[in-house]
């Protein structure tokens, strides 16, 4: 079986499973903002790139605009099923898409070969998701603020999305747990690949929040896979990797 990723920069993926293609959390075109201006944090893509073909699912793991970027989600095809989180299926509903599955942590969809589980996610304020996505003996675990959910029972999965370091803001603290949760990751997973993931991608960020950010980590840091086999990745944008099984 072969798993097929690209990644796009900030949260956003193409995932390839059994020839079923999911996009996530896309921001391909356009600004990033969040209310109440573009004092407060703003998000410049160095390039914009092109909605991907022949798209299956998108899948949503939170409804803020680095995850449901209202831009480009209204350039992709409204008739494409959603998966998405209770916040983000709000904001693609305003936008028109007209199929929308909205899971919350423990449910699942299951279509044809493809099973997605929604995990607990970050809380930005309400509680977000994370996925566990399978098709086959092919299986990825996604969460992009490295916020683990406690009712996961151990077990294997092939490939983790995830963050790897940790970025924290004054009186907020850790708003993503990258270096923090992965030992736990890697624990509970025993993973063949980890894909670095949140924080990568040729993007310029400015604004009140983007200085007052607290980087913990490193990409290059050696001792994240400390007493583990998986490899890391720091993926390059638009670049895509192939993960087989013998």
């Amino acid at each position: 079986m072969t798993i097929k990723a690209t990644y796009y920069g900030a949260n956003g993926w193409l995932i390839e499973l059994d020839k079923t293609r999911i996009l996530i959390d896309p921001w391909l075109n356009g600004d990033l903002t969040f209310p109440p201006g573009d004092w407060l944090i703003k998000g410049e893509l160095a390039k914009e790139v092109e909605i991907p073909r022949s798209i299956d699912f998108l899948l949503l793991t939170q409804g803020q605009p680095d995850h449901a970027h209202p831009p480009t989600l209204k350039k992709i095809n409204k008739s494409i099923p959603v998966i998405a989180s209770q916040a983000a299926s709000n904001v693609v509903s305003k936008i028109g898409f007209t199929e929308i599955n909205t899971l919350r942590p423990g449910e699942a969809f299951k279509k044809n070969n493809i099973n997605i589980q929604a995990t607990s996610g970050a809380s930005v304020p309400n509680i977000e998701n994370g996925y566990i996505i399978e098709s086959g003996l092919d299986s990825i675990y996604i969460e992009p603020h490295g916020f683990l959910d406690k009712q996961i029972k151990a077990r294997n999965i092939d490939l983790l999305i995830t963050p790897v370091i940790d970025f924290s803001l004054p009186l907020a603290g850790k708003f993503i747990r990258g270096k923090t949760v992965l030992p736990q990751l890697l624990k509970l997973f025993n993973p063949t690949t980890v894909l670095a993931s949140t924080t990568g991608g040729d993007i310029t960020f400015t604004g009140l929040i983007n200085n007052l950010i607290k980087v913990d980590g490193s990409v290059e840091d050696k001792t994240l896979l400390k007493d583990s086999s998986a490899s890391l990745i720091s993926p390059e944008p638009l670049k895509e990797y192939k993960f087989e099984k013998n």
